[in-house]
């Protein structure tokens, strides 16, 4: 007999314990989280902790001491959803039934989809500030280094906040720069667009950024292979089978993502689709076949780019849309395509892009315009409010 709640919460993450915090708000009870690690960790901090702006300890903390007040937690996995039953099966082989679900377990990294790039990691030239013992690893693999080749990968393709892949990249710029060492390092980003980013205001101020360290873009391209004994990448353009092989010193990679492989082979996703994504209204952020399940954050298929920053309009969404439904009302509530991606561009400044679905401005304070462009004052808040929001507010459904 499969263990019934009125609320199930897939994934304990920023997206989870949010929407969770914010139903019990609502007043709705009998929530729990399914969640498998025994640490939260407060990802956006990584690329602070890979660029030695943080130290790693600021982004993590055990899992039980940020659950919501009456949100339940179940230190367990899951395995499948069989959404025509209401059931949830677990890794223990635990079932759980529910009257709503959400699934916000977060994106899947496959590092394993590029030859060669799980050893990289594993040797003491690779890292990334997309795992959290890889950002630990940056910090003084790119503060120590004096000179050589350093590779900054974003990759093509679905991912959390793609645009975090440069972050540490001018953080370390930016550290180089006041050393006296920049001019001696070859510093590459592999892009997989034409532009930095998107927005024009944006690509503005990052193309400024990259001019004045002197990075050499390497447009409409990602990474094919590594060779981490030698330490050699290879790089390929998109539109064709032009590649390149470039010696590194250094390799900073994002992998490329993917919704985890047990949602992929669920009825969540839509029939067809191989990303594996839940399909969702993108607007209500209700399943458009199963009316009792609800998704949002990196796992669900809207149309707005997956970021954290996302998350604060989504939650609020969800959290009023269902509770409507659970009321007997239908829900009333529209998320607007917002998401959010601030750029660390100097150990003091950052370039704070928000916008919507189809990348036009959608800034938080409409009078406001130039908060876009580089400030100190945006970097005071991504570095330092920010963290203090999220531990105190944020996963508490209060913000």
């Amino acid at each position: 007999m499969a263990d019934r709640h009125r609320v199930v919460v897939i994934g304990g993450g920023n997206a989870g314990l949010s929407v969770a915090g914010r139903l019990r708000r609502e007043g709705v009870s009998d929530i729990v989280v399914v969640e498998p690690r025994e640490h939260h960790r407060y990802q956006p901090l990584f690329s602070h902790v890979a660029g030695g702006t943080a130290r790693a300890g600021q982004a993590i903390r055990p899992q039980a001491s940020v659950m919501p007040t009456g949100v339940g937690w179940i230190h367990d996995r899951v395995v499948d959803v069989l959404p025509e039953s209401n059931r949830v099966l677990l890794g223990s082989g635990r079932e759980l039934g529910y009257d709503h679900l959400v699934v916000c377990p977060g994106i899947q990294q496959d590092w394993q989809s590029v030859p060669g790039l799980v050893d990289a990691m594993a040797s003491p030239w690779g890292a990334s500030n997309y795992e959290f013992e890889l950002a630990s690893k940056a910090s003084p693999l790119l503060r120590d280094l004096r000179q050589g080749t350093v590779v900054f990968t974003q990759p093509a393709g679905p991912a959390s906040c793609a645009g975090a892949a440069q972050k540490p990249m001018y953080l370390a710029c930016s550290y180089w720069q006041a050393t006296g060492v920049l001019a001696d390092i070859r510093v590459i980003l592999v892009l997989p667009d034409a532009a930095m980013f998107g927005m024009p205001l944006i690509d503005q101020e990052l193309e400024r950024k990259v001019a004045e360290y002197g990075i050499d873009v390497m447009r409409e391209s990602q990474l094919i292979e590594v060779d981490a004994v030698n330490r050699t990448a290879v790089i390929g353009r998109i539109d064709d089978r032009t590649r390149e092989t470039v010696p590194y010193d250094v390799l900073h990679a994002v992998p490329p993502q993917s919704a985890p492989d047990w949602l992929k082979a669920t009825a969540l996703p839509a029939a067809g689709d191989s990303a594996g994504f839940v399909e969702v209204d993108p607007e209500t952020l209700r399943h458009t076949r199963f009316p009792n399940v609800w998704a949002l954050g990196d796992a669900a298929a809207t149309t707005n780019s997956k970021s954290g920053g996302a998350l604060r309009t989504q939650t609020l969404v969800l959290a009023k849309n269902l509770s409507a439904v659970l009321k007997g009302k239908q829900p009333a509530q529209a998320y607007d395509g917002y998401s959010v991606c601030p750029f660390t561009v100097s150990r003091s400044t950052v370039v704070f892009a928000e916008f919507d679905d189809q990348y036009h401005p959608k800034p938080t304070i409409p009078f406001w315009k130039s908060l876009a462009r580089e400030r100190r004052l945006t970097w005071v808040f991504d570095r330092h409010i920010l963290p203090w929001v999220y531990w105190n507010l944020i996963l508490k459904g209060r913000a």
